[in-house]
């Protein structure tokens, strides 16, 4: 299992949902509260507003799932399945990654706010107008992936691979460009001014 930022630890569950079809499933407004999924399947499934609460997430299959409007809260999702997966305006914050697979990942505005996703393959997929503050994305992989308009204060990125990544119009102030590899990715000129400031250089009119 992944660490958590700072150590912190995953909250307990206090009930079960074991291998489930929720697949084609269409919920709404539902609330669980730490909750252990186990084996679910909730591919195509999709979901207007409900909230998930320091859940637990293991194995799920979330593939071509759409979710809008949703809440998961300090869960941990550990080896579920994201393919082809959207989520627009969705509040994730604090939410933990491990061993997760994100094909094609789809995310449209929101909260991700201290996410967690150490390590994962995130080639791809797309962030557009999505806040990511001080998320985990050490040694994330985003090769060819979309990350639009979105709020990257404080992320953590040291060994991400950000090669042909699409950063334009995102916040990079707090970009620190050691140990990142980004060639070939695509910024604005504004942001251009920013990582060259980042890398040292006196920018001047």
């Amino acid at each position: 299992m992944a660490e958590r930022k700072h150590g912190v630890p995953a909250p307990p569950t206090e009930t079960t949902v074991r291998s489930a079809n929720w697949d084609g499933r269409e919920f709404s407004g539902e609330t669980h509260h730490r909750v252990l999924f186990q084996d679910v399947d909730m591919t195509e499934a999709i979901d207007h507003g409900s909230t998930f609460e320091e859940c637990a997430f293991r194995n799920v299959r979330f593939n071509v799932s759409v979710h809008e409007d949703a809440r998961f809260l300090t869960c941990t999702f550990s080896r579920c399945s994201f393919f082809d997966a959207t989520f627009r305006g969705c509040k994730l914050t604090g939410s933990m990654f491990d061993g997760c697979t994100f094909g094609l990942l789809k995310v449209e505005g929101g909260d991700w706010s201290y996410v967690g996703l150490p390590g994962a393959d995130l080639r791809g997929s797309a962030f557009h107008g999505t806040r990511l503050r001080e998320a985990d994305l050490t040694g994330a992989r985003l090769e060819g992936a979309e990350v639009l308009r979105a709020d990257l204060t404080g992320a953590w990125l040291r060994e991400a691979d950000l090669t042909k990544c699409d950063l334009r119009g995102s916040d990079l102030s707090t970009f620190d460009p050691t140990g990142v590899t980004f060639k070939g990715a695509l910024i604005d000129a504004f942001q251009a001014t920013v990582v060259a400031g980042a890398l040292g250089f006196d920018v001047r009119a």
